[in-house]
């Protein structure tokens, strides 16, 4: 049997403490090894707002005990929140944990039908939102069930909602004697057996599904990323989504345990990301593949004076060979690292070791973090050995519970032996790095989010001029990949522009934006087999050589 394994040090994994305990009540917690003055904490880029981490043990006590105590949240429930990057964010999460609860975050892109969607799914019963979300919060609320009493601020005010302030000043009242007690884990269960996060993925096929995170999987990947992180990375640039696994992971808890700053950008603009890291003078820069092709590519990264940069690292998405190139050909005393894996590992599955930040290895996903192994199964079902190319299977601490109330895609993608299906092809070299060639699932990845192909074709079925459809990836230089819809219209239908225009602007109706259509091509037949499972395949061979028929690229979206 041929396993590969990791080279680095298995980690001590604490399998009695819950993610709350672990961070602010244990022998990891900085608050428990650094005096109150050298704490770091969440703060503010723009507003200069900040919460070290014994603040955030504070608030994130009061506002848990607010929401027993007056709310009647318990254990198990889920918490929701909605919202671009604030330092009240974490607060309001680690709240949650504290006493119990699952938290549930969405993009604050989602529409009012993606949310209510996302809602419902994760049976939430509370919601936590910012004011510029606040319009789709309450709609989406509304429609989900849940009361305008349980949908909370994380900032700013709007009449007749209650506030995080609010909450801290309820929980505060009942004094120190009197706080909701910190959650621990029942008799009989480990930390692996008790869900705390759920987070949207389109998994390996099909429509969203809210993948369960045990506070094992969070701890574990904490532990495996801080056995490769240098010393010195004591500054962590949030610009990435906090709600999804990367800002999770690596810019809400493993900055706590690294007791590294972070640095939080609410909304992203090319010019005011710069200027933070100029400001901050920030050394490693923790960014997805379109920031970073805007970085060789956008003329205003000229003014800035980036020498103090020493590395890049890269996640969400493949980064292209010529983009690694241009990056060091203007960032030439730069080293490179990324890591490759998805929300069901919890983040990585491999990721570059200190001694391969060379760009010699930055094409590779990087090395199988600690604790973890890797299996690469052939096209005729046996175990490839070192560069032989098949399906990636790996199995560790950080593989994740599986999808919430869905068994049956459950079963399809962990097996009995305790192995992820990735769906991605790939190899691992004879450095023990792996390179990912393809990827088998049918999961379209626009700048790191997973868009599922069959969410688009429920929805383009829907439309009344369509009779038959498929969606499928298509290259694009800045978001990595865009949608591309095949479409069999109703008989008696036109194929011209205008209809194709139409279709590429119901999708924009209807959906966020990473979801929207680049172009349509009319074909007369969608190719299935006999089960009537779409032949994508067929349909990307066609890709390559040539088109079936009138293609209605969008316009504004070639602009961006």
């Amino acid at each position: 049997m041929v396993i590969f394994k990791s080279k680095q040090a298995p980690i001590d994994l604490p399998t009695h403490l819950t993610d709350w305990d672990w961070l602010f009540d244990s022998s990891y917690s900085p608050i428990n090894n650094y005096p109150p003055g050298e704490l770091a904490g969440f703060q503010n880029a723009i507003t200069k707002e900040r919460v070290n981490w014994a603040d955030v043990k504070a608030y994130s006590t009061f506002i848990s005990t607010a929401l027993v105590k007056n709310y009647g949240l318990k254990e198990g429930e889920t918490v929701a929140l909605f919202s671009q990057n604030t330092v009240w964010y974490p607060v309001a999460m680690f709240a949650g944990l504290r006493v119990g609860a699952k938290i549930s975050g969405a993009s604050p892109a989602y529409n009012v039908e993606e949310m209510t969607f996302a809602l419902k799914t994760a049976d939430a019963k509370f919601l936590m939102t910012t004011p510029g979300s606040m319009e789709i919060a309450a709609a989406s609320a509304k429609a989900a069930g849940i009361p305008q009493s349980n949908v909370f601020l994380l900032e700013g005010k709007l009449t007749g909602y209650t506030t995080v302030r609010d909450l801290i000043r309820m929980g505060e009242s009942y004094g120190e004697v009197g706080q909701a007690p910190a959650f621990k884990l029942p008799n009989g269960k480990e930390n692996k057996d008790v869900c705390a996060f759920l987070s949207f993925s389109s998994g390996t096929t099909g429509l969203p599904k809210a993948v369960m995170i045990s506070h094992q999987n969070v701890i574990a990947q904490c532990l495996q990323i801080q056995q490769i992180t240098p010393e010195t990375q004591k500054k962590i640039m949030a610009v990435l989504p906090l709600f999804h696994i990367t800002g999770l992971v690596h810019q809400m808890h493993l900055p706590v345990l690294l007791n590294a700053e972070v640095v939080m950008l609410p909304q992203f603009t090319m010019e005011k990301m710069l200027d933070i890291i100029c400001e901050y003078k920030l050394s490693e820069l923790l960014l997805v593949p379109p920031i970073l092709i805007r970085l060789v590519r956008d003329p205003l990264v000229d003014k800035y004076d980036l020498s103090h940069v020493t590395r890049f690292s890269s996640g969400a998405a493949p980064l292209s060979a010529e983009i690694i190139q241009q990056l060091q050909k203007r960032f030439p005393n730069t080293g490179f690292k990324q890591g490759y894996g998805m929300t069901e590992s919890c983040s990585c599955i491999t990721a570059h070791p200190p001694d391969k930040f060379s760009y010699k290895y930055a094409q590779s996903g990087g090395a199988i973090v600690a604790s973890t192994e890797v299996k690469i199964i052939k096209d005729d079902g046996t175990e490839g050995d070192v560069g032989e190319d098949g399906e990636v299977f790996a199995r560790g601490p950080q593989i994740v519970m599986g999808y919430l109330n869905n068994e049956k895609a459950t079963k399809e993608t962990f097996d009995a032996d305790g192995f992820l299906h990735t769906g991605d092809r790939g190899a691992i070299d004879d450095e023990g790095m792996i390179h990912i060639s393809d990827r088998i699932k049918e999961l379209i990845k626009v700048k790191g989010i997973g868009v599922a192909p069959a969410e688009l074709e429920d929805l383009l079925l829907g439309h009344p001029k369509v009779e038959d459809v498929a969606v499928m990836s298509v290259q694009d230089d800045y978001s990595g990949e865009l949608p591309k819809a095949y479409i069999v219209l109703k008989p008696g239908m036109d194929e011209d522009s205008a209809v194709g225009k139409e279709i590429i602007a119901y999708v924009k109706e209807k959906k966020v934006k990473h979801k929207w259509v680049k172009e349509v091509e009319f074909i007369n037949e969608i190719p299935k087999s006999p089960s009537g499972k779409i032949l994508r395949r067929v349909l990307r061979d066609k890709e390559k050589r040539g088109k079936f028929g009138l293609v209605v690229k969008d316009d504004a979206r070639a602009k961006l």
